[in-house]
Parts: C-alpha cells; structure tokens; sequence
C-alpha cells in the first residue's frame, strides 16, 4: 500500500477560524436606537445571543439546511431618564450561505438581509419587529442554506446524492457560554469527521447519522469539517490506455454527481501511464487493469490517494489534485514490489508523477522540503508505516523522499535508472560476474543466467544496484537522509569489503569468484565475503606458484583449478586441487632430473625394455588434462626406471652370464645328444655285417672288421664305446676292452 497526503478542505476552513472569531465579536450584540433618541452606546455583552443549530444534510436539493433557535436577552437596565432597548442586531455566519429567513411568534414581522460578504464570513442584519427592552428575552429562528454551486473539487461545500462535505460552526455572541450543535445525515451515509471534535454520532429511529454536541461553554472556539457518502453510489466507466504494446483498462468510478472528476482523473491516468512506462523503462507490470475510484480521506486513511496493488485499486480523494493522481498513478510500479522500503517507492513515484507532469504539460504543486518541515526530520529507514506516524513526521518523509530521488536521478541519470528498475523487477542481484570470464564447469558456464536475489531490493540492494550501474557512489546520500545511526557500521564494513573484493577481483582477472562471495555482498554479510576472499587470495597465489613452477618444467596448467576456483560448494575443493597440481609438477621434476642424458652399458641394458622418455610425455599431456593421478603415476615410472637402470642392468648382466653359460652347456648337450644317435645309426649295421663276415667270407669279414674298427671308436660323454666281431655289445669306460680278429 503507498499513499501520498493532501490537505483535506476542512484544514483550510481551520485555518479561518481565526478571523470568523474576530467577526463574531464585531459582529453581535451592537445596540441601535431610533432616531431622535440619544445615548446610544455598545451592547456587547449588553445583548447576548444563545443559538441552538441544527445541520441537515439535504443531498436531493444540493445543500444543507442550517436552522438556529435563538434565545436574545437584553442585560441593560434602565436608568431614570433613559430606558434601553435593541431593534436590531448582527450575526455572523458562514460564507457562501444564502436564503436567509428570520421568524419569531409574536407580532410583526422579522427581516435578515447580508451586510457584508467576505471569503471568511458573512455578517447578517437581523431586524427585529419589536424593540428588545432591558431585561427582557426574545426568541428567533433563522434559517439559511449552505448551497453546493459547483466549481472546484476543493471546494467547501459538497453535497450531493453519493458525497457531502461541508464545514460546521456554533453561533453566540462573545464570551457568552451555552447552546449546542445537532447534525443530522440521511439514512445510508457513511460519515466522519475529518477536522475539530464533536462527539461519535448515533442513529435515531429513522436510520439518520446524528452528531450531537453537549453545551458549548465557548461556542466561538466550536469547529468540525464533516464528510459522508453512500459506499457502492459509483458511475462507472471503462477507458483502455495503450501502455506500449499492452492495452490496460481503466474502470473510473466517480459518485454521479461528478462527473468532471472522473473526466478529469480517469482522462490524466489515460495519459500518465503510456509515459510512465517509457519514463521508467519497463513495461505494464500488472496482469490485469486498475480502478480509479474516487473516495473521501476516511476510506484513503486521511491520505489524498491510496494504492492497493493486491487489488489494483487506487482510490484517489474528492479534493486532491493533479499531482496525487501522478503520484498514485506511479505506484502501478513503486508499490512494494519494486523496491521493498516504502521511502524507496515514494520518493520514485513522487519524482516520475512530476517527470510525467512536465511531458503531459501539466501544472502541479509537490511537496517542498521547507525549514518549519526540517524540524520534524528522521532517517527515512526509521519511517514507519501507514497511520503510524504523526502528521509532522509524514510531510518531512513526503517532502524529504522527492528531495532524494531527485539527486539520486542527477547522480544516476535516467539510463542508468532504467537498468536499476531493469533489474529491480527482474530480481537480479549486484555483483553479477564480469562479462567474458569464468569456465564452464559442474555448475554452468560462467557467465550465464545473470544471479538472482530474494525479493525486491531493500535500501541495500537499492544502493549496490545505483553503484553498480554507474560506477559511482552513493553513499553520501545514503548517510545523509536514508540510514539510522545503527546502520552506519554496515556502511562502513561495506566499503571495506568492497576495496577488499575489488581487489581479488582484480588479481583474479579472468578466473570467475565463486558465487557464494557474491552472495554474502548481496546480502551485506561482509564478515563471510571476508573470510571468503581471504581463502581466494590464498588459492590465488597458489596459482601463481602453480604457473611459475609449471612454465619452469614445461607443464600446461590445466583448467581443474579454475573450475573448481568458481565452484559455488565453496574453495575446499580448489585447496585440494591446487595442492594436488603443486604436488603432480613436484613427481614430474623429480622424474624429469632422473633422466640419464648419457647411459653406459650397464644402464642401457636396464633400459632396454622400458621406455622413460615416453611415460615422462604421458605425464606432461596427463597434467594438461587435468588427470593428476596418471600424470604422477607417469612420471613415477619413468623416475623409476632411470634411477633403475644401472641395477637392472648389472642383474641382467650376470643373468646374461648364466644364460650364456647354460645356453652352452645345453648346445653341448645337444650335439653329444646329436653324436650320440649318429654312432648307433652306424655301429648296428657294421654289427651285423661282421657276424654275416665270420660265417663264411672271412675276407671280407676282416675287411669289415677293420673299418668297424675305424669307424666305431670313439668318445663321448658316456665312455669309450667298442665292438668285437663276437658280439655288438660295448663296452664301458670302466671295462674298456679291446677289439681285433681272430683267425678261423
């Protein structure tokens, strides 16, 4: 709910009391006598006029029947040559009345006629038909109207079938006590009184609102200012306004009786909002239309204009001008959901209904901060809200709140304004990620969809947006009008935790701050963002250890630590990243410096099945690929056969020996093996040759016998094998016999 105040007409009626009073006392009791009677001399309080007033509320005729019964009394006392009397006497009463009519019930007949006219008053002649003697007392009734003629909205009189309003005096003459005042509206009339004191009303018999006073012991200081209407007496009318491309509807309601009202405000809504709109940069913001409905300040809580975004009502009071139709007309978009403190939204919707004023061309009188104003000045964050405030404190907030969107506006300008309301409604917090940086990584890429903030923007959020969007501080206007003395530790924590981000902001240069930092400015937590930022410095300078000690061994830093850098989980994972790269370029010097430039023969034979040189490749192309556990078991291999090699080697070299030696004792069996089979393939024919020899060709036998001889001895690994002519059958090495031929 936002609402602007107006001063009700009963408040400028107040304000002639004054002056009323002065005529009251000018006016009554003055003595005149006939001609050709001398001694005439001031009355007052000689002639006293007691007045019992009654009020009727007459809506069919326009006006409001005013009657006085009144009681004059005459105090003077007759003296022996002299005898005082009144034939006249004067009244003042209220201004813009007519239909005067004096009567009495004794004989002859009264007259009243208007001596003088002004804007305060008009004074009354009241001629009497009989001469009013010392100590005697007469009574008269007078009647007048209190006539509605139309004109102004601000008009003191009103009166009409659905609204009445009019002011409501007692009548005496001075210092003279008693009399009361009786008001009377007709049945179905919802009242109030808006200025003075006069008793609660009651309801008679007939259903009529009756206001009732007591004795007046100074009727001259009696004043009340009274409103009433008929809820639910509207003409209505629907009027569509194009607001850039939506079309609103505009239900005007307008008690029937005033028409120019509800052409006149429904007409300047019309023509507000399409302005507005493109003055405050956004489009309509509601899903439906608004109602305009005209009110008295009763149902506006003694507001001029009062809007109800829940039901997109703006009820706009009988009397208030131009400016409150703008200014309600604003809070279509300040109205709470916008910007969350109520001084935000009037200060803006003040500003934009005197902007929209100036392009429609429109003559309108706002809130001015004056001197008297000041003395009621408080932190515009200690407003409180509606009803909650005294009057004196509700125009200081008023008039203070345009004061400060106005320099707010100066500061911003309009375009950057449009970007603050931009991302007001939006929900996009301050602080969103540099444009062209982060990585992408388990959370999105960076930057993306702009980062958001619960509701709308307090007076902080208000203040990061301004600041954001131009780059310039507020923060002068802010300790001036806006915080409280309790606030003013925010501020300064803010301006320290802000230097603080700038500058990791800018060590940290394309890497994305993780959002969490972010979130804790948003949210003025700047005891976390500090902690936060202190641990983002420190991953930082790892990084810088981690590039230097990379560049220096010809690693490619991978971008796992910049990914989890911007992880919103927070910096444990980017900790455990950078100590892990740090450690993975420490596994990789350390195989890199095993590498043997040189080897001998010892350490190429230990190299001879593994290939260091590559396994160190694999670990560079694994560390680039973030893959910190391959990189180091990489360069753990090819460490470890370097450093190995020349051990390996010299065990290879004697299992080479071995090898050697058991390759050559295994071909030497081989070939006794291979002797072997070759002397039996031969000694088993020649065997049996000799034996076929001995039977019968001894000759040839012998022959045989011989080259046996020849051909079958030998040695091997089993002995000397030997045959004889009797037998095939050899002999041992331990039994080595001897062979020859016998003669037959």
């Amino acid at each position: 709910m936002r609402v602007a105040r107006a001063t009700p007409p009963g408040g400028l009626i107040g304000r002639r009391l004054a002056v009323v009073l002065l005529a009251f006392a000018a006016a009554t009791g003055l003595l005149a006598m006939p001609a050709g009677i001398s001694g005439v001399r001031a009355a007052s309080p000689d002639l006293t006029i007691v007045t019992t007033a009654r009020y009727d509320v007459q809506p069919a005729q326009r006006r409001v029947r005013v009657t006085l019964d009144m009681v004059m009394t005459n105090h003077l006392k007759d003296t022996v040559t002299k005898r005082y009397y009144f034939d006249k006497a004067f009244l003042s009463v209220l201004p813009a009345t007519s239909g005067y009519q004096l009567s009495w019930s004794g004989k002859g007949k009264p007259s009243v006629r208007a001596s003088r006219r002004t804007a305060d008053y008009t004074l009354l002649q009241l001629d009497l038909p009989q001469r009013l003697y010392s100590g005697k007392t007469a009574t008269y009734r007078l009647r007048f109207d209190l006539v509605d003629n139309g004109g102004k909205p601000t008009r003191d009189v009103r009166i009409g079938d659905s609204f009445a309003s009019f002011p409501v005096w007692a009548f005496a003459t001075d210092s003279t006590a008693g009399g009361s005042v009786r008001v009377v509206f007709p049945a179905g009339f919802a009242t109030e009184v808006q200025s003075g004191d006069i008793p609660a009303p009651t309801t008679d018999a007939a259903g009529n609102v009756v206001y009732q006073t007591g004795t007046l012991s100074k009727p001259l200081s009696f004043f009340a200012y009274l409103v009433g209407d008929r809820p639910g007496a509207y003409a209505e009318r629907k009027v569509t306004s194009a607001v850039g491309d939506a079309p609103v509807t505009l239900t005007i309601r307008a008690w029937p009786e005033d028409k120019p009202w509800s052409d006149r405000v429904g007409g300047l809504v019309d023509r507000a909002l399409p302005v507005l709109s493109e003055r405050i940069g956004l489009p309509w913001p509601r899903a439906g239309g608004l109602v305009i409905q005209e009110a008295v300040s009763r149902s506006t809580g003694g507001y001029a204009g009062l809007f109800d975004p829940s039901k997109g009502l703006i009820e706009v009071a009988y009397f208030a001008d131009d400016f409150v139709v703008l200014h309600e007309s604003a809070h279509a978009w300040f109205n709470g959901s916008l910007l969350a403190d109520r001084w935000a939204s009037e200060a803006f919707a003040s500003y934009y209904g005197l902007d929209v004023a100036r392009a429609l061309k429109v003559k309108v009188n706002a809130d001015k901060l004056t001197p008297e104003l000041e003395k009621a000045r408080i932190p515009l964050n200690a407003w409180g809200g509606i009803g909650r405030e005294t009057t004196a404190i509700e125009d200081y907030a008023y008039a203070a709140t345009l004061t400060l969107a106005r320099a707010i506006a100066e500061r911003a300008g309009n375009t950057a304004l449009q970007a603050v309301w931009a991302d007001a409604a939006d929900r996009t917090g301050a602080y969103q990620p540099p444009v062209g940086t982060g990585a992408t990584s388990a959370v999105g890429a960076f930057p993306g969809k702009p980062e958001t903030a619960e509701g709308p923007p307090d007076w902080r959020g208000l203040l990061d947006l301004l600041e954001a969007h131009t780059a310039t501080s507020f923060d002068d206007l802010w300790r001036t009008w806006v915080v409280r003395d309790t606030d003013l530790p925010l501020l300064q924590a803010r301006a320290a935790a802000r230097s603080r981000y700038d500058a990791v902001l800018q060590g940290a240069g394309d890497w994305q701050l993780p959002r969490p930092v972010r979130d804790a400015l948003r949210a003025w937590r700047f005891d976390d963002a500090t902690v936060l930022l202190a641990k983002a410095s420190t991953i930082l300078e790892r990084r810088q250890a981690i590039a230097t000690a990379a560049a220096a061994s010809g690693l490619t830093v991978p971008d796992t630590l910049r990914t989890a850098f911007a992880n919103p989980d927070g910096f444990a994972g980017a900790t455990l990243e950078a100590t892990a790269e740090l450690a993975a370029i420490d596994r990789y010097d350390i195989a890199a410096a095993s590498r043997l430039a040189t080897p001998d023969l010892l350490q190429t034979l230990g190299l001879w099945d593994s290939t260091p040189d590559a396994d160190l490749a694999e670990s560079r192309t694994l560390f680039a690929t973030g893959d910190l556990a391959g990189s180091v078991q990489a360069a753990g291999i090819a460490a470890a056969a370097w450093t190995g090699a020349e051990e390996l080697g010299r065990g290879r070299a004697v299992s080479l020996v071995f090898l050697g030696l058991a390759i050559l004792g295994a071909l030497g069996l081989l070939v006794a093996l291979w002797r072997g089979r070759r002397r039996r393939r031969h000694v088993l024919p020649l065997a049996k040759a000799a034996k076929a020899g001995t039977a019968g060709k001894a000759g040839t036998v012998g022959t045989a016998a011989i080259a046996g001889t020849a051909a079958i001895a030998g040695t091997g690994p089993y002995g000397t094998l030997a045959a004889t002519p009797d037998s095939p059958k050899s002999s041992t090495a331990e039994d080595p016999g001897s062979m020859g031929a016998e003669p037959d």
